[in-house]
């Protein structure tokens, strides 16, 4: 016997509006979900009472904000990646030149390593510890430039009973002390090394610099930039001020010489010999004539 139920029953009828999925990936739905449901509200939309023409004009206008706000992020991202590359390749101008950055550790080579701490505010005392790559204390100094900023120092690689230390890796250990009783003092490490080598193959887009003191950073981490020192080239510029003196001087005797291969003695030696008698007279004569 067949229920009443079932025959009033309205027949389920497939809904023919396309299933939005969200992408587990990417949440921000994207203009062609945004047109694909605007084209299903049309085709689904009741004959007898059609859609809003204001409402579905404020849809095309929301779709076309939507195109435009996609396309703008797009150029922006471009932008970034164009900036990216070029600050990675404007570190480039970095190489051979003296930087400062953030970093305690360094490695010692035989050669002085110009080490330093960075003080916010005024200190009572500054502690450097030098410690080695196993962590043991081989240097403790104790810098005398308290006032804010950056400071720097020498290190020649020598322990605290005055021995050359062997080259490897160490590390800056500091302790700062502040000056005022209620107030704090933060210290941190800085090296100053020559940047050696450039490195543009990072994933992150970034250029990795490496120092003379054994360190690998990022331009982000650079404080100052200076030319490399000039020391190194005292020297060769001596060499040509005493080179140009050998020459000037090189000159003055070649000239010397010539002169006294023309006249047949030297220049240093080439005296005034007295005139004669007859030279004489007729000077003598020439002065009386002239005299009148």
């Amino acid at each position: 016997m067949t229920d009443i139920s079932e025959i009033f029953t309205t027949p389920s009828v497939p809904n023919s509006t396309p299933e939005y999925k969200s992408d587990s990936e990417k949440d921000i739905m994207g203009k062609e979900d945004f047109l694909t449901l605007l084209v299903a509200q049309m085709k689904n939309q009741d004959p007898l009472n059609p859609e809003d023409a204001t409402e579905f004009t404020s849809q095309l206008t929301e779709f076309s904000s939507l195109e435009q706000l996609q396309n703008l992020n797009k150029s922006v991202e471009g932008l970034v990646s164009s900036q990216k590359n070029s600050d990675k390749y404007a570190t480039m101008t970095l190489l051979g030149k003296d930087v400062t950055y953030t970093d305690g550790d360094f490695t010692f080579e035989g050669d002085p390593v110009s080490i330093g701490y960075q003080l916010d505010g005024q200190a009572a005392s500054v502690t450097i510890t030098i410690q080695d790559d196993s962590g043991k204390t081989v240097s403790i100094l104790h810098p005398t430039e308290l006032e804010k900023g950056n400071h720097f120092l020498e290190w020649n690689g020598l322990d605290n009973e005055g021995n050359t230390l062997p080259g490897g890796k160490f590390k800056i250990v500091l302790q700062a002390t502040a000056a005022g009783e209620d107030s704090t003092v933060a210290v941190s490490p800085l090296v100053r090394s020559q940047v050696t080598g450039i490195d543009l193959s990072d994933e992150t887009n970034d250029a990795v610099l490496y120092t003379y003191a054994g360190a690998e950073i990022s331009s982000g981490s650079i404080i100052s930039i200076y030319e490399p020192t000039q020391s190194t080239y005292s020297s060769s510029n001596n060499d040509d001020e005493s080179s140009e003196d050998n020459i000037e001087s090189s000159d003055l005797e070649l000239e010397e010489d010539n002169i006294a291969n023309v006249t047949g003695t030297s220049p240093e030696t080439t005296e005034e010999s007295a005139p004669t008698d007859e030279e004489q007279i007729e000077l003598d004569r020439i002065l009386h004539s002239i005299t009148g």
